[in-house]
């Protein structure tokens, strides 16, 4: 049951017809908290447009570190950049126009989703994951993993996941495997004009027993120094894979490369928080658009719940000099955190998608080359650091 703390009895009564008969109204914070106490399973609370800002970002604050798994969407008479930053900074994961009723709808969605999924990797087998250790895939030996991730489509995660891996490899000098995991929707194949004749749904059948060969068969090789592992042609095909292949897969990658660099899809599926779980990177994409900062600002919470070191995250804000109405000082008050990379506006880069030809080898002199290459430079031409993969979320001694 939804809880929706509301004020206003008429704004409650139109608000609990939107969202069904599954909503428990309360109309004052001591009857929320007491609410929330009662109800340990609670995934999802409702805060209407007559919360007070300061109750609202109090309410979350505590909710984040006593109840991680309970999220917060915050409803607004009209959105302002400062109060979504200040509430997003404190732990809601949405501010939503109330009389958006399309987007109360979908932000309660998306963030029941992330409560589950919390509860399920929390829980996973009656217990939260734990690490692994011994030979298995859970032990770091040579090669660096740099996974790429958004939860928002269309930033440019593919696009700068490719150009990384090809400025990685040198031209040969270095070994790098690039790894398509949107298993669904994967568009390595269509960029580099690469044939997929092997895919990694190649792997299913022989799930239980991959060696260092058999993954070697599954690559497709691109340019010197760079195979690609490219995702399924058939979408249906993503649902055969699972976390524990993808898990083996990543293990031997990187005992054969000096780099992994990991395209992921914009979701927190078993199967991308096994590529989460195995980075020593993460490199988190956005542009500088309120709903794609949202999103990130949502993922950084996420990190932080499932304990990924906070020194190896990267956020890479493409697009960034884009005359779109906020500064970054605006953007970074948002996601709370520096950014630490910029890649500019370019039409040349939907041109290169479209010809299936990456900037990284058509233009080696081009801005957003140079950027993704200053950012290769900086942050991951360097020995792998001497740590395990993590970690499950709130495994031992973690926090």
């Amino acid at each position: 049951m939804t809880i929706l703390y509301e004020q206003w009895q008429q704004q409650a009564e139109k608000l609990a017809t939107l969202l069904g008969e599954d909503i428990l109204i309360v109309g004052s914070a001591d009857a929320l908290v007491e609410e929330v106490n009662v109800r340990r399973d609670e995934i999802l609370v409702i805060l209407g447009p007559s919360t007070p800002l300061a109750e609202a970002v109090g309410f979350a604050e505590q909710c984040r570190v006593r109840r991680p798994a309970l999220g917060v969407v915050l409803l607004r008479q009209y959105l302002d950049v400062n109060v979504m930053a200040e509430a997003l900074r404190a732990g809601v994961r949405e501010v939503v126009d109330v009389a958006d009723s399309a987007a109360i709808l979908g932000a309660c969605a998306r963030s029941q989703d992330i409560s589950r999924q919390l509860n399920q990797h929390t829980h996973a087998n009656g217990h939260a994951v734990m690490p692994t250790s011994g030979n298995g895939a859970g032990d770091l030996r040579d090669g660096q993993v740099i996974t790429v991730f958004s939860a928002k489509g269309g930033v440019g995660k593919t696009m700068t996941a490719l150009n990384l891996a090809i400025l990685l490899a040198e031209g040969g000098k270095r070994k790098v495997c690039l790894m398509d995991l949107d298993l669904a929707f994967g568009d390595v194949a269509i960029l580099t004009q690469l044939a997929p004749e092997r895919t990694i749904a190649d792997a299913v059948p022989v799930a239980d027993r991959i060696d260092e060969t058999g993954f070697r068969t599954l690559l497709t090789p691109y340019r010197s120094g760079l195979d690609v592992l490219l995702a399924p042609v058939q979408p249906a095909l993503a649902e055969d894979i699972g976390r524990g292949l993808i898990s083996d897969l990543i293990q031997l990658a990187r005992d054969s490369f000096d780099y992994v660099v990991i395209d992921t899809a914009s979701v927190f599926s078993e199967q991308m928080l096994a590529a989460l779980d195995a980075a020593h990177h993460y490199l988190l994409v956005t542009t500088p658009e309120i709903p794609a900062l949202k999103n990130t600002r949502v993922v950084l919470d996420m990190f932080d719940l499932l304990d990924y070191r906070r020194e190896a995250r990267t956020v890479v804000l493409n697009r960034a000099d884009s005359k779109v109405g906020l500064s970054h000082t605006d953007i970074e008050k948002v996601i709370r955190v520096p950014i630490n990379a910029h890649i500019p506006s370019s039409r040349d880069v939907p041109v290169s998608a479209n010809v299936g030809v990456p900037l990284a080898v058509s233009h080696a002199s081009h801005p957003v080359t140079l950027a993704i290459k200053e950012l290769a430079a900086k942050k991951f031409r360097r020995t792998a650091p001497d740590v395990k993969v993590k970690r499950g979320l709130f495994s031992k001694g973690s926090r």
